[in-house]
């Protein structure tokens, strides 16, 4: 599209998450007339830590705001998957993006900070939960519960796994994985030695794995467990005795770990995603981020998928006559991938024998399972 046409062109975007702040970055650096519209009235991201990729931060770098990530995260050069007790399955170097060749390890409160912060004064609107949307075809129309109404020439659905705006697309419900996630972040004091870099380390076996993820620019580290537990709850209660039963048999420092958590503390989940769906967009209305490809953690993919989509929608707008071949391509850029990614994080690994395609680009070293 035209300079001029993307000038004129007035965006809603409704949520405020990972890939709607990274969203509005982009398509405002077109010269788009763009609002977000948030849900909560106060926005904040509970929990753990997340590794940023590097062609996620390569995104950065093209939209200016390369610093403003870096400056609270930690590089990573690589990862390791070990045993319960230690012994080494496997260590590689994260995949390089051009020069980009780090990871970057980061709170998730402190990326959303750092994506919102950037923003100018006055896009996101928070207090609006989405109700409906009225697809007119080339603008659709917004209703919320506050009784607020927008009409935009495009709207981006990017709010999440339990999308309104996927309900113009598909009628498929979130997934449950058969997992619970547990996640602390503890003082790296706190990790009986067990943080001395700013590599990722996953422990696996029994069904179990968990992550010790440095934020060593806090002093800090992500302890996540994940484990498999069939209640689907989605904010289980589980006890400090059940936690510890999980962890039983791996190393001992990590069970001590465990042992020593303020349950206050933990950010306790089951696990969901979506199945894959086959069109993410009408005219003037498309999906992005989990609201189009939620996907499960293993991967790690989840925000940098949404990044991406950011930039991929960014550039399909540059690069097509009109909104609505804009979002054909960028569907058909960025489908594929995601739909990859979704399978692969499906797949079991939480034994020896059970790592299939860990990360992106690494080949499979056992048959993939259903």
């Amino acid at each position: 599209m035209q300079p001029s046409d993307l000038k004129n062109l007035k965006i809603a975007i409704v949520g405020a998450g990972y890939g709607g702040a990274a969203a509005a970055k982009a398509l405002s650096l077109l010269g788009a007339d763009v609002n977000v519209y948030e849900q909560a009235n106060q926005i904040r991201e509970a929990g753990a830590g997340i590794g940023l990729r590097p062609s996620t931060m390569n995104r950065f770098r093209e939209w200016g705001i390369f610093d403003a990530i870096a400056k609270v995260s930690s590089p990573s050069e690589l990862f390791e998957i070990l045993t319960p007790t230690g012994e080494p399955i496997m260590k590689e170097e994260w995949p390089v993006s051009g020069e980009q060749t780090h990871t970057h390890l980061i709170h998730r409160g402190d990326f959303i900070d750092a994506l919102l912060s950037v923003l100018p004064e006055g896009m996101v609107h928070l207090g609006h939960k989405l109700e409906s949307v009225q697809d007119k075809g080339d603008t659709s129309v917004l209703t919320f519960a506050n009784g607020k109404t927008v009409e935009a020439d495009l709207v981006i659905g990017a709010d999440g796994i339990k999308s309104v705006v996927r309900g113009l697309f598909s009628d498929k419900g979130p997934v449950f994985s058969g997992e619970h996630a547990y996640r602390a972040v503890i003082s790296v004091d706190d990790a009986y030695g067990m943080v001395v870099d700013d590599n990722l380390r996953m422990y696996i076996g029994r069904g179990t794995k968990i992550y010790l993820l440095p934020l060593r620019h806090r002093n800090q580290v992500s302890f996540d467990i994940t484990a498999l537990c069939p209640d689907g709850t989605w904010v289980p209660e589980v006890s400090k005795e059940e936690l510890l039963a999980t962890v039983g048999g791996f190393d001992e420092r990590l069970v001590n770990i465990t042992r020593d958590l303020d349950m206050a503390t933990v950010n306790i989940r089951a696990v969901y995603d979506i199945d894959s769906i086959d069109t993410w967009h009408s005219g003037s209305v498309v999906l992005m981020g989990d609201a189009a490809h939620s996907m499960l953690h293993h991967q790690g993919q989840g925000a940098n998928s949404a990044v991406e989509d950011a930039g991929a929608l960014a550039d399909a707008l540059r690069e097509s006559a009109s909104v609505k071949g804009a979002l054909a391509l960028f569907q058909a850029t960025r489908k594929p991938v995601t739909d990859k990614l979704q399978a692969i994080s499906r797949q079991s690994w939480g034994a020896e024998g059970e790592i299939d395609e860990v990360f992106p680009g690494q080949k499979p070293t056992a048959a993939a399972k259903d």
